[in-house]
């Protein structure tokens, strides 16, 4: 896979240079939420733009279907994206139209230009490798030179990250590098204890990782909506908390083999529960109490782990070499419910361990909670392409850079 650096050492001075990033940041409106990952981009279009590139930047932002729609305009990320880098940024107000091609060609050396949302045509998107290979045809006629940096959509195969650096020179940008350098430690030559912790909503989102993580991982600590289907499993009253029957046979299983080959799969003890889902946007004071975990209520529905278990985790994750985070431990968008996925992020801070924050929620979450990034081993820009690289899958975008 070449690097970037090897691309700026045969010189993009005068050059167009597409680079594919990860634009698709939280808006509130037209606010941006997070702009992590916008931040985790500007090391290459910094150096890009420095050597005297003419960088063209693109990205998805949210599923539109294939049409314009404004509610997924990437202008909020661009107007960012210029602050950051303390420089005008162009803006096409199309992907491959009028626009992106006045917008390029008016490009001078140095210059940045970002391109409306790709997933506005839908070939960017299609199953059918003619249209999709139509569309990079008329993305790959907007510049000279490919970089990959999206890391967040390598485990798509979309025409912007599969079919356009075929068309292209092309090269990994920073974030790729970093990003696949650091998913290496979690696969070969880990230092151990590994611990794992995995949380989010469904276990059905989570099930081919942990699949994979059973021959590997040393502690697996289940926490968020996928931890009722375990403990459905194990026999215990969820009540109306968030459960998938159709995966409990298959969780059974995964629990009988972690016992088998010796990794310690560990459950809530102790859960908060309420009758009611918290309001999320005026984050009214939730009515809640505190369960132990095979006592649920029938009519309660649990939201977060409880201090016993946020303790319990503490200590399994406190003499660890290895943890990887990802999913929130409970719904740690209301005060009242954030406890438990504060709890894990402050074990990974207070570890000597090396920490990887998995991308998606538990990103945010880091965010949204008020850590310090810096306190963390590294924290992804992608969630479902960490997941897809831990579980051995190729993904299209990586396959795409190899040379």
């Amino acid at each position: 896979m070449k690097t970037i650096d090897e691309l700026l050492a045969e010189g993009v001075a005068g050059k167009r240079v597409f680079v594919r990033a990860d634009l698709n940041v939280p808006l509130d409106g037209t606010t941006i939420t997070d702009d992590g990952r916008i931040r985790a981009v500007l090391p290459t279009v910094k150096a890009l733009a420095e050597a005297g590139a003419r960088v063209v930047v693109a990205s998805h932002l949210g599923r539109p279907k294939g049409a314009p729609d404004p509610a997924f305009s990437l202008a909020p990320a661009a107007a960012r994206l210029g602050e950051l880098l303390g420089a005008d940024v162009a803006f096409a107000t199309d992907t491959v139209g009028d626009s992106a091609t006045t917008t390029v060609a008016g490009l001078t050396d140095g210059q940045v230009a970002v391109l409306e949302n790709l997933r506005f045509n839908a070939g960017e998107t299609s199953k059918d490798d003619a249209e999709r290979g139509a569309f990079a045809d008329r993305l790959a006629a907007l510049a000279d030179l490919y970089v990959g940096d999206g890391f967040g959509a390598v485990h798509r195969k979309h025409a912007s990250v599969f079919d356009l650096p075929a068309r292209l020179p092309h090269a990994a940008g920073y974030l790729i590098a970093t990003e696949v350098g650091v998913l290496k430690k979690l696969t070969s030559d880990v230092k151990r204890p590994y611990v794992v912790v995995l949380g989010g909503a469904k276990v059905s989102d989570k099930l081919a990782v942990i699949d994979e993580l059973l021959g590997k991982a040393d502690r697996l600590l289940i926490g968020g909506g996928m931890a009722y289907t375990f403990l459905y499993a194990k026999g215990h009253e969820v009540g109306i908390s968030l459960l998938q029957k159709d995966q409990v046979d298959v969780v059974k299983e995964y629990m009988a083999r972690a016992e088998k080959n010796g990794v310690e799969l560990v459950l809530p003890v102790d859960v908060l529960v309420s009758s009611e889902f918290p309001d999320l946007k005026t984050k009214a004071p939730a009515v809640f109490e505190t369960v132990d975990a095979d006592k649920i209520p029938s009519t309660m529905e649990g939201l977060d782990i409880g201090p016993k278990t946020r303790e319990l985790y503490a200590s399994k994750i406190a003499d660890a070499e290895t943890v990887f985070w990802n999913g929130p431990l409970g719904v740690f968008e209301h005060p009242d419910y954030a406890g438990g996925t504060t709890a894990i992020a402050q074990a990974l801070v207070d570890s000597d361990a090396y920490t990887v924050v998995g991308g998606g929620d538990s990103a945010a979450a880091v965010r949204i909670l008020g850590f310090d990034e810096n306190a963390f081993g590294h924290i992804s820009t992608g969630g479902g392409a960490s997941l897809e690289y831990l579980e051995g899958k190729t993904l299209p975008g990586l396959a795409a850079l190899e040379d």
